[in-house]
């Protein structure tokens, strides 16, 4: 590449060449002409009678001998500890007696600078997909807080702090003698193969309700020409209480469990409640509870409706489901 600041180009030098090696020009009259030193004009003509126009680019710069360079048995023996113990540059300089500096440049020249670049990860990522609608759904519980309620042009910041530092289950008042719910759980209800999702808020999560939003999650898909099979949740009281066991049994749907501390498993329902805290709960400044579960019916829609996903082509989830009517609305 040609410096910027270069006073000639490969071009300028084979004229200015040919002008003094050619036409006998004078290379204190041909340096003149192209703004540069004789001296200047005397190397390139010099080279132009050695190498013609192909020496009129520009050398490398690399020196022709590095008698400094680390020798190749010492950055093989530097590479091998790295990849074979994993010891950083002042463990590997103290073991092969070379600096650390030196060490560092090596590991840096190698591209083995970072452990995350070599390091194996003992556990692969499995993904999957069951092939039809209801083969599978993922059911969970999302606990969110609640805004502060408004009064007067602002928040009750002080009477909603007081609340969560009581230790009565919640069961504070307001100014106005309403209990102050400090959260919501939000119970969804996901198809694995669509990625239709159902879901409804409410003030606790107890298998009594969790296994009514089932039932009700269970008819809103059969509506819609899904018939679900199994159903997949956590480890969660409400999935493990007798309520949960006897409506799977009444339902005829299998029920299943996650490992114990592997949330990956559920990763589907789990991804869905990252995307409803971001583009719903925390979308916009609600200045009460009510307004922001009123949003919550228009954002679900225009999720499953509207909204590209991601995990299947960038399509909406109602894409999935063939011949339906009103999906697209």
């Amino acid at each position: 590449m040609l410096h910027a600041n270069a006073a000639l180009t490969p071009r300028q030098r084979l004229r200015m060449a040919q002008l003094i090696v050619e036409d006998n020009w004078p290379k204190v009259r041909a340096a003149e002409l192209f703004g540069v030193a004789w001296t200047t004009a005397d190397r390139w003509a010099e080279r132009y009678r050695t190498l013609g126009a192909a020496g009129m680019v520009d050398r490398s710069s690399r020196p022709r001998t590095s008698p400094t360079k680390t020798a190749p048995e010492t950055t093989k023996r530097i590479v091998s500890l790295r990849l074979r113990k994993r010891w950083g540059a002042v463990r590997i300089a103290a073991e092969t007696g070379v600096a650390a500096s030196t060490t560092g440049a090596v590991l840096r020249r190698c591209g083995l600078s970072r452990l995350s670049r070599i390091e194996r990860r003992e556990h692969q990522v499995v993904r999957y997909e069951h092939a039809a609608p209801g083969d599978l759904l993922h059911a969970d519980v999302k606990k969110r807080g609640n805004p502060p309620p408004a009064a007067a042009g602002g928040f009750l910041g002080r009477e909603q702090g007081k609340a969560n530092r009581t230790a009565d289950g919640g069961r504070a008042r307001s100014r106005h003698g309403q209990p102050l719910m400090r959260h919501g759980f939000i119970h969804v209800v996901l198809d694995d193969h669509t990625r239709l999702a159902y879901a409804e808020i409410h003030n606790d999560e107890l298998g009594a309700t969790a296994t009514a939003v089932l039932r009700r999650a269970v008819n809103w898909f059969a509506d819609r020409g899904v018939t679900a099979r199994r159903v997949l949740t956590d480890n969660g009281g409400c999935y493990r209480s007798r309520d949960w066991a006897a409506a799977c049994a009444q339902l005829n749907i299998t029920p299943k469990r996650t490992r114990p501390y592997r949330p990956q498993t559920n990763g589907k329902v789990e991804r869905f409640n990252r995307t409803m805290t971001s583009e719903w709960a925390f979308a916009q400044l609600f200045t009460s509870e009510a307004d922001r579960r009123a949003a919550f019916p228009a954002w679900l829609h225009g999720y499953n409706h509207h909204r590209p996903h991601t995990g299947i082509g960038g399509h909406p989830p109602i894409s999935r489901l063939t011949n339906l009517p009103g999906q697209y609305s």
